[in-house]
């Protein structure tokens, strides 16, 4: 037997490959299936059965394209509703996998759908669970996802993920080990350990949803407390994970249409395209083209993407360094945004060699916002980072929006005729924020370089004080 858990650190997702004598099983896997398709290649095993844990929110999965490609079925557990050709498992029914057995646990409460698989190894002893977003390490799915499209209440939701928990879940043996969905900066739940493996005994000992004498009533209040607003893409790919979707293939194949620095311009002044720059922050600071949006390869990609642009239809024209363009168009294509239509050939070098307009980001270290804070310590300064970082410590005095934010603030920023001082953790999300800013007429920022992580290194003032955010 074999368990391999495939992370993807953008998304904090994990995939699992199981194998047992030729035959193996995918249990969530991501939209780009070549990985799944060479992994059972290479045990000369063939790919017997898909299994989805729940309708996923956060990313597309890739169970519609491996099933055509294998001939495969897709699995979910009782109250789904899938548009495509599926088995719909009945609780405690199970699959033989070579000479192991995978079992359907219902448990529903993060959706009504959800369940997590059990593996039987070969001498018939329970050896691990796939959670989904039932059981994270550290916490459990958030119960709010679902109102919508089940007519019923967050509330509600997290008393039946009480009992799921309680009844399908805590009554196995200690030494199974748990393989979540999903690990530390997803949005799918709110207190994840970074740790991605564990056994469900030290569960019971670390997750604060398992506690022992914890009573219904107490697991609704602690889970349902604290969350925020879920990213506007998620509804979108749960369609799209419900229905069905367009092959990646034929999606990369549209985006890697080179267009030359004039094709590209004229492309975005006809079709609305975003200009999409997925560099890394550095490079956009130094130079880039006027009004396009930067969110970098190199930093939480994806969510960002689905959090900010939330249009996945708008079209998507790319400058992107050549050899990561592949890279950029999939990874759009996890959270939905599938409408990329070019990229920029030879990158914003070409750009720039061809004379055209470019812009520049100023950014300044942390140093030099020490000094011009002593000079005024009445500067504008906007904190970008989560609510929880800026609660823990922030600048005395500093304006927190979040990034996630931003666009509501976009107004009360235009009436600030001084400079602003922006700044995250540690570089990548204010000039993301700038970016934004920048595209809509707001150019009077500064970004921080290094973020909160070197203002931590200087005499500013610093509290944890916190003062409510309002829209001016």
């Amino acid at each position: 037997m074999k368990i391999e858990q495939i992370y993807t650190g953008c998304l904090a997702q994990g995939a699992y490959y199981i194998e047992s004598n030729g035959e193996a099983a995918i249990i969530d896997p991501l939209r780009e299936v070549n990985p799944y398709l060479q992994r059972a290649e290479n045990d000369n095993a063939t790919i017997k059965y898909i299994f989805e844990t729940h309708f996923h929110a956060d990313f597309v999965s890739g169970h519609v394209t491996l099933s055509e490609k294998t001939g495969a079925p897709i699995i979910y557990g009782p109250n789904a509703n899938p548009k495509f050709k599926s088995i719909i498992a009945e609780d405690n029914q199970v699959f033989q996998l070579g000479d192991v057995q995978i079992k359907v646990l219902h448990t529903p409460g993060h959706t009504m759908e959800s369940t997590t698989y059990l593996l039987i190894d070969e001498n018939g002893k329970d050896h691990a669970i796939f959670s989904g977003d039932t059981l994270f390490l550290g916490d459990v799915g958030r119960p709010d996802l679902a109102q919508k499209s089940d007519d019923i209440t967050q509330e509600d939701l997290a008393g039946i993920l009480f009992d799921s928990l309680r009844n399908k879940i805590m009554p196995l043996a200690d030494d199974v080990v748990v393989y979540p969905a999903h690990g530390a900066g997803s949005a799918c739940g709110k207190n994840m350990m970074k740790i991605t493996v564990d056994t469900l005994g030290n569960q019971k000992e670390m997750n604060y949803a398992l506690r022992a004498d914890m009573t219904r009533e107490e697991f609704i209040k602690e889970v349902t407390d604290g969350l925020l607003p879920p990213p506007a893409y998620f509804p979108l790919n749960v369609k799209l994970n419900k229905e069905g979707y367009q092959s990646i293939d034929d999606i990369i194949k549209k985006g890697t249409h080179a267009l030359s620095p004039n094709a590209f311009e004229t492309a975005a002044n006809e079709t609305g395209a975003i200009m999409l720059d997925v560099r890394t922050q550095g490079e956009f600071v130094k130079g880039h083209i006027p009004r396009s949006i930067f969110i970098g390869l190199n930093g939480g990609f994806a969510p960002w993407v689905g959090e900010l642009l939330v249009d996945v239809e708008q079209p998507i024209l790319l400058i992107v360094n050549e050899n990561q363009l592949e890279e950029a168009i999939t990874r759009l294509s996890r959270v939905g945004f599938d409408n990329t239509i070019g990229y920029l050939k030879g990158g914003f070098d070409a750009w720039k060699n061809e004379g055209k307009e470019m812009d520049t980001l100023e950014s300044i270290p942390a140093s030099e916002l020490e000094a011009r804070w002593q000079q005024n310590k009445e500067i504008q300064i906007v904190d970008v980072r989560k609510p929880g970082e800026y609660s823990a410590e922030h600048i005395e005095n500093a304006e927190h929006i979040s990034l996630s934010d931003l666009n509501l603030f976009i107004p009360q920023l235009l009436s600030y005729k001084e400079d602003i001082y922006v700044h995250c953790a540690g570089g990548y999300r204010s000039v993301i924020a700038a970016s934004i800013l920048k595209s809509r007429g707001i150019h009077n920022l500064i970004d921080v370089a290094g973020g909160y992580n070197a203002i931590k290194k200087t005499n500013i003032t610093r509290t944890d004080y916190v003062c409510p955010t309002t829209l001016k």
